[in-house]
């Protein structure tokens, strides 16, 4: 097996290879994204979504989250693991935050994510002076999907581009390792990696990042509609969808039940016989049919 990656080893990546970044939500799929070799294994809080049919991000809780947090920790070995922390868990009392980051570190997490730009460099400070290595997010943030007034880019005028370029400034002051930078024109995005001496994790922002992250689901085709789960999933501009197992897995399913329908399965192949005179005696107890 490749060596551990590490938080210094991710940061160490600035201008390097670039950076593949996949989330993970549970055993499963903790294993397999780790086995096929992606450096950094996010457990997002696209959980309450993705997973757990919550029409966003922030009615998924604290308790929600660290039990993936757990799950997947069991399947990865090699890559670097982040919590994502969710909606109100940081939003309040500093010292009630770092706790809940502790929580995540606790489960498994190597790090933690939040969300937010300049009001969040004290937060990342903190949390760094605690040995919390912290990844942060600017541009596009969902946990303040009200606040934006939907999921829009960010930075398309020149001053919320320079908005943005502080953000991801004071992050990188505040000791942050990493930073995902999500619904950013590319442009915008280019300038902030230029600018920033940690890593940047792109999102729907373009090649220039040193890295690139996708929610899974999305990237195996296994997206469904959020309830009641009528029409078709909504995919943004940004995805990448190497698989249809939602097909896939519909088809398998449809194959099963007519098989059980139609007698043919299971086959002898998968049933389990008893010894020749344990057979003939079952045989023998059956009641006898009546007679048309």
């Amino acid at each position: 097996m490749e060596a551990k990656v590490t938080v210094p080893a991710i940061r160490a990546r600035k201008g390097g290879g670039k950076i593949a970044a996949l989330t993970a939500y549970d055993y499963p799929t903790g294993w397999l994204v780790d086995r096929a070799g992606i450096e950094v294994i996010l457990v997002g809080d696209s959980l309450a979504s993705a997973v757990l049919g919550y029409p966003s991000t922030l009615p998924v809780t604290l308790g929600e989250m660290l039990s993936a947090v757990r799950a997947v920790r069991r399947g990865v070995r090699r890559a670097l693991l982040v919590g994502d922390m969710p909606f109100g868990s940081y939003h309040g009392d500093p010292s009630r935050a770092v706790e809940s980051a502790v929580a995540f570190l606790k489960a498994g997490a190597e790090a933690v994510k939040i969300e937010g730009g300049r009001k969040r460099a004290p937060l990342v400070r903190r949390f760094v002076e605690n040995e919390i290595p912290v990844m942060g997010h600017i541009g596009l943030t969902p946990q303040s999907v009200h606040a934006m007034g939907g999921y829009r880019v960010q930075g398309k005028s020149q001053a919320e581009a320079e908005e943005l370029v502080a953000d991801a400034e004071a992050i990188e002051s505040a000791g942050a390792f990493a930073l995902v930078v999500e619904g950013v024109p590319a442009e915008v995005a280019g300038r902030i990696t230029q600018t920033v001496s940690i890593p940047t994790i792109g999102i729907g922002a373009g090649p220039q990042c040193d890295g690139q992250i996708l929610v899974l689901t999305d990237v195996l085709g296994l997206t469904v509609p959020a309830p009641p789960g009528d029409g078709h999933p909504f995919l943004p501009r940004f995805v990448r969808r190497y698989l249809d197992l939602r097909t896939a897995i519909a088809d398998a399913i449809g194959r099963f039940a007519d098989d059980v329908r139609r007698g043919r399965f299971p086959a002898d192949e998968e049933s389990y016989h008893a010894t020749p005179e344990t057979s003939a005696a079952e045989r023998a107890a059956l009641p006898a049919r009546e007679l048309a």
